[in-house]
């Protein structure tokens, strides 16, 4: 038997749905769960999120933690980082497609992908026949949730059938209702005027997919014989539909009651009541009606709430009615019979005897709905939830981390006879997004610095590289191209400022290091032939990949004319771009960061050791130890600055997502730094950065797949983006070259000193 949970067991939740003003029934319901959460666990703290459709339109309570703007992908990120900033144990979401930005309400997913506590899902909706984009939706929220409520049988038999779920993972709990005691309608009629008169009562939003045309034409054969009766119908029109036509809708209704001679007898209220005021009238009425014209609709907040205060109920046969109506707790006719209605409405009004068992019977339902029971129910799965959740084990300490030897061979499964395709579907090469220069640059940098390569694979390797590199030369435009079809056609004429300046990177690296001098005379000359594009980029980034390229072409053809000129310039803008962004707690280049935020430092420090300038030296390395603190977890670790973070002026780094990229670039970063100083810190900070790469990490999650030279795409939230792209593998093989040859350089002046003493 489940155990009920305990009173404190879970301390903090988060809430996302609608919420009051905001008119509609998901608002109500997300209310209603709310203070049903506050009331039956008081030391529970509930933060809610609302869903804002119209950001700076609703004044909401004090109880709404924070909005988050429908169609703005921003405030979906942003509200994931303060839940996982806030110590919530576990989120509670609220789905119904219409109420989320993007394509079928994809946005959520994006929030959802940046939390790392369990995940509750209430479904509103559960499409037996949905689109592509509402599968895709849906079947992303099942991978993710913990559990997933819906609120009628016939949802869970969907969930399974139509979309595989789990059945472990789904839980039956009904719509929450209030808890009134049972009451005669009579006591309350005199509030609205409604003496003498019998009610058949709908309330809800106003849209056509409510049916009432149903019940208007059904009003002449119970006026009839009832001539006391009348048909009420309160609810204001959808905002949606205002929004596309006004009350063109409600008063198409109010004509047809006129054309059937029974306009005396239906009366609408177009208002959005308060909670208490909805309950009134609703105990006001004898009868209630659901005329809904949608089979498939598996829930009704409206039914639910009838039932709860114990209304004779006739209504269409769609999902939740047949569910909650079953066994004589109410009465189901045809979708769209006229006569049915007209029927059912006259032998419950004909017979107070019947009227009244029916509306017994529907109050013992609604008594194993009300709001208290509901939240214990949902509690209990959250707290399930919560427990159930997997604890991260400690990761190795970082001291027994050993760094990986270079291995080709996820590069080779990543290329063909064109180059290094860019991204992969796991670890399986995606075609359909073909090659980048960026990686084939990089691709070749790695053929050049990897020791253990046999001179065969070498070659034909570099030979690919270095082909691409070659012939994305664009010499019309005098710029490389970057992006590539699968079908070796070129989607530009001109690539970014970054590629060109790290392909001439590339260049320099290749004619430095290459061990083929047939390999070092084509970069030498391709270099000649392109470096003077770098005096047209303005990218600090792009500036200091050519800054890198010329350092190393210098030490290869030292006094180099374009190579001097490139370092002599650019420092010079790298300056002035410090100067002008520092604050007092700010010492960086830009009022941002970015990517491969290490590779300024570093331009600076070669730049400064090839040309003998130590104040560019020791610029570079204030600003490294600069970036390095913003790259630092609490715990010590290293944290690559998130991709969430770029773009936000003055601002503390973001951890998510975190990529491969940003941990090469430090260790690259801190190995100038060890060549220009000799300072041992810097091969301690640059084997901390490697280790991220090992799991020594926010989520102690190894990036590295070690056995065949993979790397995963980055560190999210809720663990690895499991990709294996070209840039996160060339990224791991790089930084262990990087971190192989410093530990190398840092070994033989050890032993040197070892030997002097």
């Amino acid at each position: 038997m489940k155990q009920s949970v305990e009173p404190g067991a879970v301390k903090h939740i988060a809430l996302i749905g609608n919420f009051l003003p905001r008119k509609c029934g998901i608002a109500t319901f997300t209310t209603d769960t709310y203070e049903a959460l506050r009331k039956r666990f008081p030391d529970t703290r509930v933060d809610v999120y609302a869903m804002d459709d119209h950001p700076g339109r609703y004044e909401y309570p004090e109880a709404v933690t924070g909005a988050i703007a429908q169609h703005d992908r921003a405030a979906y990120v942003s509200t994931a980082r303060a839940i996982e900033a806030s110590g919530a144990q576990a989120l509670w979401l609220q789905h119904e497609y219409g109420i989320f930005g993007g394509d079928a309400g994809a946005h959520i997913l994006e929030l959802l992908d940046r939390t790392t506590v369990p995940l509750i899902v209430t479904l509103h909706t559960v499409l037996e026949k949905p689109g592509t984009q509402e599968r895709a939706v849906l079947e992303g929220l099942l991978r993710r949730a913990a559990k997933v409520i819906v609120m009628a049988e016939r949802g869970r038999e969907i969930l399974q059938r139509v979309y595989g779920a789990n059945p472990s993972s789904i839980a039956v709990i009904p719509h929450g209702v209030p808890d009134r005691a049972f009451v005669s309608p009579d006591a309350f009629k005199a509030r609205f005027g409604w003496q003498g008169k019998r009610i058949i009562f709908t309330f809800g939003l106003l849209s056509p997919g409510k049916g009432i045309e149903t019940v208007i034409e059904a009003m002449p054969a119970v006026v009839a014989r009832h001539p006391d009766a009348a048909y009420v119908v309160l609810g204001a029109t959808h905002p949606s539909l205002v929004a596309h036509e006004g009350e063109a809708y409600r008063d198409r209704l109010k004509a047809l009651a006129a054309s059937l001679g029974v306009d005396n007898n239906v009366a609408f209220i177009d208002a959005f009541v308060d909670h208490d005021d909805l309950i009134d009238y609703l105990q006001a009425a004898d009868i209630y009606a659901t005329p809904y014209l949608n089979p498939a609709q598996i829930t009704s907040g409206t039914l639910s709430y009838a039932v709860g205060v114990g209304k004779a109920v006739i209504s269409t046969p769609y999902v939740h009615a047949t569910e909650i109506l079953a066994d004589g707790h109410g009465v189901l006719v045809d979708f769209k019979d006229v006569a049915a209605f007209a029927r059912e409405i006259n032998d419950l009004l004909g017979s107070e005897r019947n009227l009244g068992r029916l509306s017994q019977r529907a109050y013992a339902r609604g008594r194993t709905m009300i709001w208290p029971a509901v939240a214990e129910k949902a509690m209990n799965e959250i707290a399930r939830s919560i427990t159930a959740h997997p604890k991260r084990l400690a990761a190795n300490p970082a001291a027994t981390l050993k760094a990986l030897p270079a291995d080709l061979a996820a590069v080779e499964r990543m290329s063909d006879s064109t180059g290094m395709l860019q991204h992969s579907i796991f670890s399986i090469p995606d075609r359909r997004h073909g090659y980048c220069i960026d990686d084939n640059a990089r691709a070749l940098i790695l053929t050049t610095q990897m020791a253990d390569v046999d001179a065969v694979t070498r070659d034909k390797w570099m030979t690919i590289y270095a082909s691409f590199v070659q012939y994305a030369w664009n010499p019309d435009k005098r710029r490389f191209r970057n992006f590539m079809n699968f079908d070796r056609t070129w989607c530009e004429e001109v690539g970014s400022e970054d590629s060109n300046g790290r392909t001439l990177w590339a260049l320099g690296v290749t004619a430095r290091d290459a061990a083929e001098a047939k390999h070092r005379d084509w970069a030498t000359a391709m270099f000649d032939m392109t470096a003077s594009l770098a005096f047209e980029l303005g990218s600090p980034r792009a500036q200091s990949f050519a800054m890198l390229g010329a350092a190393s072409m210098l030490e290869a053809s030292p006094n180099h004319p374009l190579a001097l000129e490139i370092l002599e310039r650019f420092p010079a803008q790298h300056l002035a771009l410090l100067s002008e962004a520092r604050r007092p707690e700010w010492g960086w280049f830009e009022i941002v960061l970015a990517y491969d935020n290490a590779r300024l430092p570093e331009g600076l420090i070669r730049a400064g050791a090839a040309l003998g300038r130590q104040e560019l030296i020791d610029c570079g390395i204030e600003t490294l130890r600069w970036i390095m603190a913003k790259q630092t977890s609490p715990e010590g670790h290293f944290r690559a600055v998130g991709s969430e973070s770029f773009g936000r002026e003055y601002a503390e780094p973001l951890p998510y997502d975190q990529q491969p990229l940003e941990a090469q670039g430090t260790v690259e970063a801190c190995a100038a730094a060890y060549d220009a100083t000799g300072d041992r810190h810097w091969l301690a900070e640059a084997t901390r950065a490697y280790n991220w790469f090992l799991g020594a990490n926010d989520l102690d999650l190894p990036l590295a797949t070690a056995r065949d030279g993979g790397c995963f795409d980055g560190l999210m939230p809720a663990g690895l983006n499991r990709n294996q792209g070209a840039e996160s593998i060339l990224a791991l093989q790089l930084a262990s070259c990087a971190i192989s040859g410093l530990s190398k350089r840092a070994g033989a002046v050890a032993g040197k000193a070892r030997a002097a003493a």
